[in-house]
């Protein structure tokens, strides 16, 4: 291999990584937020996504109706849907005083459920695509090609990513969720509604995960097992620090980079090992993850 080959594989390696990644880091940040404010992780994830691809899907090619209709009624929907569920079951199993591996097992419940319910629609039975609404078009940076779909996955990624810095640096909501992940015992002492901030987060997770699957299934294909894309969305969370928002975000960069440059210099076999590769590492040196504060011991 050349020099120019190398320079050229990094080049594309990078932007198509930045692309997915950013997918990754969008979903590391839902995964984040819902286990800061609950100490449970969401194994639901994936499918949560799968069902906003579904969803947008069935409103596009079933119903006829246009994209800028489908896509806020996408949103709705797939928020609905975890509020749902954080309502009727998990304040429940609370109120109960149920123990983390109770919510756990909700959770899992919930993957469950919605891929039968896709399954049982018929519309899972063949892979599809959603229709893509943007041209695309090839455009060159450097020596590296990507897409007008590729660039705006990207830029709508980011500036989601930056509204939702504004909503938890800024907004009442936003602080108080991050009250509530530091000190879910103090924020209520000082007049924080739990249930209303565990409600508002799992709606949070509910929007940014239909929005990635907005913005990434006109470029792949969809399935009902597609939310085994939640697997790089943990793999984000831990490497950049499980209890940290930023960390998700570079997390999620790093791997997407990272698959993609193993994809080109060593194996398209290899990119499933990629993720987890960067996992063992960055838990051999550092277990907090890299942007992970000490890691502590709850008495209890």
């Amino acid at each position: 291999m050349s020099i120019s080959d190398i320079w050229l594989f990094l080049q594309q390696g990078v932007l198509s990584g930045l692309v997915a990644g950013s997918i990754y880091a969008l979903l590391a940040v839902a995964v984040v937020t819902v286990f800061k404010t609950t100490d449970v992780p969401n194994f639901a994830q994936g499918e949560i996504f799968m069902v906003g691809g579904y969803v947008a899907l069935f409103l596009l090619i079933v119903m006829e109706w246009p994209y800028w209709l489908v896509i806020p009624l996408t949103l709705l929907a797939v928020a609905l849907i975890t509020v749902v569920f954080e309502q009727v079951v998990l304040e429940k199993v609370i109120r109960s005083k149920g123990v983390a591996v109770q919510m756990v097992i909700a959770t899992l419940g919930l993957a469950y459920i919605l891929k039968g319910f896709v399954r049982q629609t018929g519309l899972g039975d063949a892979p599809r695509s959603l229709p893509s609404p943007i041209p695309t078009n090839v455009v060159i940076i450097g020596d590296a090609y990507l897409t007008q779909l590729d660039i705006v996955i990207f830029m709508v990624a980011v500036a989601t990513m930056l509204m939702l810095y504004f909503m938890f640096t800024y907004t009442r909501i936003g602080k108080a969720m991050r009250a509530v992940g530091m000190n879910p015992r103090a924020a209520q002492l000082v007049g924080v509604n739990l249930k209303r901030v565990r409600m508002a987060v799992w709606a949070l997770a509910g929007l940014v995960s239909a929005v990635s699957a907005l913005l990434i299934m006109p470029k792949i294909l969809i399935t009902p097992d597609i939310g085994h894309i939640a697997i790089l969305a943990f793999a984000a969370a831990i490497v950049g620090g499980i209890s940290s928002i930023p960390g998700a975000v570079v997390g999620g960069f790093l791997i997407g980079i990272a698959e993609n440059l193993v994809g080109l210099f060593v194996s398209t076999n290899a990119i499933v090992v990629a993720p987890f590769l960067a996992i063992m590492i960055v838990l051999i040196f550092r277990p907090q993850g890299l942007f992970g504060g000490k890691l502590q011991v709850k008495k209890v």
